[in-house]
């Protein structure tokens, strides 16, 4: 298994080393999760596939350093059941609520939202710009679609965020490699099926290298759907 793993890699041009690496602590984390949900049926609670974290950036305008993008990154709470999800989202400020320029990320245990993260490097974003005033409303709904494992190949998907700016915000939801073009369309689609979307919005899609290069979250995106 591990060599049919190797070579598969090397077809697609990643490291193999990582992808091995990956595989192991995939299978742990699953164990892990196994034993969580046990321990949450057995507390009669409700538990959820993965364990998430929101996370809270309050970004200062005008500096781009990576080294200061780490630091103002906060976690503020983690949950791993229904119950929990709705104790910690209820007592969350609403995006309507937050200052510019801000960002809310909602991850998997495990995988911080930055670029570099080893879940991340490998992958991208689907990005959607939203006007202020509705923005909240997507916001919630992607935020269930993810919690409660709607969207189509829910293992290759990394987190969401919601970047709150001064005209517009920007929802994106990333996954672990962007190099699979049937599991990054898949993606797609399943975003405007739970979104249920309007037509005339546009989603953009970006590779986390290709921001590294250009250190930029959403400009020259390289894929529209």
């Amino acid at each position: 298994m591990e060599i049919t793993e190797k070579k598969e890699a090397e077809s697609k041009g990643l490291n193999p080393q990582s992808v091995t690496e990956a595989t192991s602590f995939n299978s742990d984390k699953e164990a892990e999760d196994r034993e969580r949900q046990a321990r949450d049926l057995k507390a009669g609670l409700h538990p959820l596939k993965h364990k998430f974290v929101f996370w809270y950036t309050r970004r200062t305008p005008g500096v781009r350093t990576q080294t200061s993008y780490e630091d103002n990154i906060k976690k503020i709470v983690d949950f791993s059941t229904v119950e929990g999800f709705w104790i910690c989202y209820c007592h969350l400020a609403r995006p309507s609520a937050l200052p510019s320029p801000t960002d809310l990320h909602l991850f998997k245990e495990g995988i911080r939202p930055l670029w570099e993260d080893s879940a991340n490097c490998n992958g991208g974003k689907w990005i959607i710009r939203f006007k202020k005033v509705v923005s909240g409303r997507f916001w919630e709904d992607l935020v269930l679609a993810l919690v409660g494992d709607q969207l189509d190949y829910g293992d290759n998907i990394c987190g969401a965020v919601l970047s709150i700016r001064f005209n517009e915000d920007i929802l994106s939801v990333w996954n672990r490699n962007a190099s699979d073009h049937q599991a990054v369309m898949a993606l797609r689609d399943a975003i405007k099926r739970n979104l249920k979307l309007p037509h005339g919005y546009v989603m953009e899609y970006k590779a986390h290298d290709a921001s590294l290069r250009d250190n930029s979250s959403y400009r020259n995106t390289w894929l529209r759907g």
